[in-house]
């Protein structure tokens, strides 16, 4: 045996699963179908150890094809306790060159698969081996999707907030504004509902709730200006990556212009994007996620680089589930995303999570690796369903 390798404990498996998620809203007074994907990797040690990753927020089939067609014939027979070596290999068999895509996210769902491995195999939970800085992390509630109108948007920030609890709320803006350029919906009308519908949740919840705004990368620097500028006392936490490609240079002109503070960072694939953001100054906080951005190998390295420059960190980018332990881990944690529909997806496959507590909080459990695994029952049912091909997504 190797110096160092625990007995047992060498890669034997790896696998990756499409999966394509019907769930539904369940507001009261808003019903409605639709669907999100995301791939689930799981893999085993010789001795029997097993861990799951997720990554999400691209083509669920591609991501589980680069797993199993290309990592894992690389890392099988590795130590799957030597998550950097892992990962090491992983990027130079899946992002030679520095792209960012559909390589780094099976990154992120492999690695996190290891660090839950690790729990397991040391009897402790991921956010204590990531550094066990405190036992719950501060929550804000994604509730508000483009699928709303106006007056459902303010009832459901009313039932998150009254009857739910939430302490802080997020809401999209911008909706695929310049994807969707072909329609009949010029982005300077689409800006203008989405100042009424911020409007409309400030009136519905009073001064006190902050709420963050979320463009999906969708707007031109025009129009977020435009939006940023009438949003400015409306008590906004954030606007997160208001502009097409996370521009570094164009965020910066928009962050000396606007007072609101901008966030961004959740589809970054590599820490050089995160380098370039900083040096830029274009973000007042940074949003590395896990599930998509490298795992927890590479989140401990981004916040190391926002803990140099005194940069706040924040998780966008939903699966709060797995974002938790990082923020719980890291000194410089900040706020989790509990999305709603990414929460639903998630209980899907691994039963019931944690929610926020009355005052906020989410609570990371004690159990060994990420403290939740996934139904083999409910996984081969999901798999059933039709993957984004032929399946609409939200």
């Amino acid at each position: 045996m190797e110096p160092g390798l625990v007995a047992g404990m060498r890669i034997a498996r790896v696998s990756a699963t499409p999966l394509n998620i019907p769930v539904r809203f369940d507001l009261p007074g808003f019903e409605r179908d639709t669907a999100l994907s995301l791939t689930l990797v799981e893999v085993e040690t010789q001795n029997g150890l097993k861990g799951h990753g997720i990554t999400a927020i691209t083509e669920e089939e591609v991501v589980a094809a680069a797993v199993n067609e290309v990592a894992a014939y690389h890392i099988v027979g590795e130590d799957a306790l030597a998550h950097e070596r892992v990962w090491d290999k992983l990027y130079w068999e899946l992002a030679p060159r520095g792209q960012t895509g559909h390589g780094c996210h099976a990154i992120a769902a492999i690695d996190i698969a290891l660090w839950d491995i690790k729990g397991k195999a040391l009897g402790l939970p991921v956010w204590r081996l990531l550094g066990g800085a405190r036992p719950r992390v501060p929550a804000y509630v994604t509730f508000g999707f483009a699928s709303m109108d106006r007056e459902t948007l303010a009832a459901a920030a009313k039932v998150w907030v009254k009857e739910r609890g939430a302490k802080r709320l997020k809401m999209v803006v911008g909706h695929h504004g310049l994807k969707r350029r072909d329609e009949p919906r010029p982005l300077a009308a689409l800006v203008a509902e989405d100042l009424q519908r911020v409007m409309a949740v400030r009136d519905a919840v009073g001064p006190e709730v902050p709420i963050f705004l979320d463009g999906n990368c969708s707007l031109d620097p025009y129009h977020a200006r435009w939006l940023a500028e009438r949003v400015e006392d409306l008590g906004i936490g954030f606007f997160e990556e208001p502009l097409v490609e996370n521009d570094p240079r164009r965020l910066a002109d928009l962050r000396r212009q606007v007072r609101v503070p901008l966030a961004g960072g959740q589809n970054e694939g590599l820490i050089h994007r995160f380098r370039d953001l900083i040096m830029a100054e274009a973000l007042d906080v940074m949003q590395p996620n896990v599930v998509i951005g490298g795992g927890f190998t590479q989140g401990l390295r981004i916040a190391g680089l926002a803990a140099a420059f005194n940069q706040p960190i924040a998780n966008g980018g939903a699966w709060a589930h797995h974002n938790m332990h990082l923020h719980a881990g890291i000194a410089n944690g900040g706020l989790v995303e509990y999305h709603h529909l990414a929460t639903l997806v998630t209980e899907r496959i691994f039963g019931p999570l944690p929610r926020p507590d009355a005052d906020g909080w989410l609570h990371p459990s004690d159990a060994p690796g990420l403290g939740f695994t996934p139904d083999p029952d409910a996984v081969r049912e999901l798999a059933k369903h039709p993957t984004s091909r032929g399946a609409g997504k939200a």
